[in-house]
Formats: structure tokens, sequence, C-alpha cells
């Protein structure tokens, strides 16, 4: 007969194995569903239903990426450079551009939520920053800042800081009236309230609104990368319409979603460390 305290350790041990048999069936659907892509890809083009020019085999994406992180001859990687280097310059402008919306985005936000005449005069113009494609005044800036990296950065933040300012508005606005009222009853001045009670409690909807800009900026990067865009993981992709280059094309589609699933993932482990609290509140 089983003792109460053996009864609580087999339950412990169930409970603790179970995170582990969903991360296995996560993990095993997850490549299950790689799986069939790839092989769907691969039967499309071994039925040669379309041209290899419309539709590179797997071989031939393999191959472009070979060539990418090689040297042969004079020629170095791709138009010039390495495909990690390509990834890298792309990086460095999504990361300045994202990097100055996160200042800028929860400041405006606060500010928008806090004073009504502010949010009556800026907060249109936040939408309409929104709802412009990039493609329809990127070339208005490259006018203003020419073709470097400065008028590709402006872009980049352009995109990133509307999604931060209206997640820190929405998160200001959840905060919970009782909390408020029990930090003034206190005798907290309004800094303090701000400091210690409103952004704490509105810091899950920010890194969500940074997780929203970190996407829209990726969206955003071939666009940025069409002038001067060498080295970049997007300028490459634009430059491959020059060429007819079908299999780099897809290189750098598939470099560009893989990059961003990690930086959204590593995103999320971050929320979860600062926030824990964020799905228990």
């Amino acid at each position: 007969m089983s003792t109460p305290v053996a009864v609580a350790i087999e339950e412990d041990e169930q409970a603790n194995a179970m995170p582990t048999r969903h991360r296995g069936r996560t993990f095993a659907l997850r490549l299950l569903s790689l799986g069939v892509v790839f092989g769907l890809w691969w039967l499309l083009t071994a039925l040669k239903i379309w041209s290899p020019l419309i539709l590179p085999a797997p071989s031939a994406v393999w191959r472009a990426f070979v060539q990418s992180v090689t040297t042969d001859g004079p020629r170095r990687g791709l138009a010039g450079y390495y495909l990690w280097e390509h990834l890298w310059a792309s990086l460095q402008r999504i990361l300045k551009g994202v990097g100055y919306a996160m200042i800028v985005g929860p400041l405006l936000g606060l500010a928008l939520a806090s004073f009504r005449w502010v949010r009556i005069v800026v907060e249109p113009w936040v939408g309409f920053l929104r709802a412009l494609p990039p493609l329809g005044y990127f070339s208005l800036l490259i006018i203003w800042f020419g073709i470097d990296d400065t008028s590709k950065i402006w872009l980049l933040f352009l995109a990133a800081f509307p999604p931060i300012t209206i997640a820190t508005i929405v998160g200001v606005e959840r905060v919970r009236t009782d909390r408020l009222n029990g930090a003034r009853s206190l005798g907290a001045s309004r800094l303090q309230v701000i400091r210690h009670v409103t952004l704490p409690s509105a810091l899950p909807d920010v890194l969500t609104g940074i997780r929203v800009a970190f996407g829209f900026a990726w969206t955003t990067i071939v666009a940025a990368e069409t002038a001067n865009g060498i080295p970049g993981i997007g300028g490459l992709a634009w430059a491959t319409k020059k060429e007819n280059r079908t299999d780099v094309a897809i290189l750098c589609v598939i470099v560009i979603g893989i990059t961003a699933v990690v930086i959204d993932a590593v995103l999320q482990r971050f929320e979860r460390r600062v926030v824990p609290w964020k799905h228990h509140a």
C-alpha cells in the first residue's frame, strides 16, 4: 500500500514530467511541419511544374548558401560580402532604429496617456505615421538624409515607434485605479506614482509593443535597403532581381524569417524573466 508521502512524491514527479513531454510533442510537431514544407517544395521542383527560375530546387538554394559563405578566386560570398556580413549589417540598422524607438515610444506613450491636451495634439500624427507604407516616404528620407545608413535608420525608427507608443498608451490606461489611489493615499507624488506604479504595471504591454516593433522593422528592412543596401540581407534580396537569382532571393527570405523567429523567441524569454506576473495578473 502506498503511503501519503510516496503518493505526494509520485504526483510531483508526474507534474514535473508533463512540461518535458509537452516540449517534446511541440518540437516533434514543428519538426514534422518543417519536413512537410520541404518535402512539398522538393516534390514540386522534381515534378518540374514551374521553371527553376520561378521555383528553384532546395539543392539550388543550398548551393547559393554555400556560395554565400565561401570564397572562389576573386569572388567573395555574394555581392562582395559573406552572408553573415549581410545579416549583421541589417541587424545593426534594425537595432539602432528600434533602439531609438524604444526610447521615444514609451516616453511619448506615457505623455499621451497622462496629458489630455498632448493626446489631442499628437495622437493623430502617430496614427498618420503608423498608416504610411515605408516606400511611400523613403524617397523623401533619402533626399533629406542621403542614401547612407541615416535614412535607413530613420525609416526603421518611424516603422517601430508607433506600435511601442500605442502599446504604452494601452498599458498605462489599463493600470488599476485602486493601485493608483493606494499609492496616492500613502503620500506618493505624481512622479513616484509613475515610477513605482504606472510604469511597472504598463511594462508587459510595452514589451509586447517592442516585439511588434521588431516585427515591423523586419518587414521594412528590404524597403530600407533598396538604396545602397549592400551589405545588408534586404539589399541582397533586392539585388537578386538584376540577375534573376531566385535561389538567392529564397535564401534571403529564409534567413530573414529564421532571424525574425529567433529575435522574437529571445524577446519572449526576456519578457518572461522581466514580467513573470504578466499571465497571472
